[in-house]
């Protein structure tokens, strides 16, 4: 079954200033995230309907040196063909291709990545997701090579993944809900984008 939502959405990305004003001139010009650690694998990051989010995140680069002025610019989107972690589906799916993936290392004496958390980070919540991120790629990898090498095989490349993301430790006294807690896309096919824009205050 494929799960096509075709709706557009809205999201907000935390960025540096310079970063909001180029995608405000040159929306065709998107820089995707390739980093060993992304949680959804690699591509363009929405916060989904969360403005405060998006900007704590990126006073939290420039808290680290990473960025010289945090800012956020909205994103119209659709999902298209989405690897949706809420889904029982795709998780399932996700947990057949890490044990393919723990086979073919295995195959070569190999570790696994692992994930791993950062050091500030007092709930241990396994901020540097390097073994997710392997495990993601390999997976949009192998379906690629299905498609290239089987005639009629089932399998479709995604446009985006999804997830929703508990972190930050708990929002009062024994609750179960956390501080941090938000809904992540990771856009893999830039056809999704459908424009940038200012929020309004």
């Amino acid at each position: 079954m494929y799960n096509s939502r075709s709706n557009n959405l809205i999201g907000f990305h935390g960025c540096d200033e310079d970063v909001r004003d180029q995608l405000l001139i040159k929306p065709n010009q998107v820089k995707i995230s390739e980093k060993p650690f992304d949680w959804l694998g690699h591509g363009f990051y929405i916060w989904e309907n969360n403005y405060d989010r998006a900007l704590k995140w990126a006073k939290d680069k420039q808290k680290r040196g990473e960025i010289k002025k945090p800012l956020v610019i909205g994103v119209v989107f659709t999902l298209d063909y989405c690897f949706d972690l809420i889904d029982s589906e795709f998780i399932e799916m996700l947990t057949l291709y890490y044990r393919l993936l723990e086979k073919d290392f295995l195959s070569i004496g190999k570790e696994l990545p692992k994930n791993k958390d950062v050091k500030e980070d007092e709930h241990k919540d396994l901020l540097i997701r390097e073994l997710d991120c392997a495990v993601i790629e390999y997976l949009h990898q192998r379906i690629k090579e299905e498609i290239i090498n089987v005639e009629h095989t089932p399998l479709k490349e995604f446009d985006s993944a999804r997830g929703v993301f508990t972190e930050g430790g708990p929002a009062f006294p024994g609750a179960g809900v956390q501080k941090k807690s938000h809904i992540q896309i990771c856009i893999r096919n830039m056809s999704c984008i459908k424009g940038f824009f200012l929020p309004r205050k």
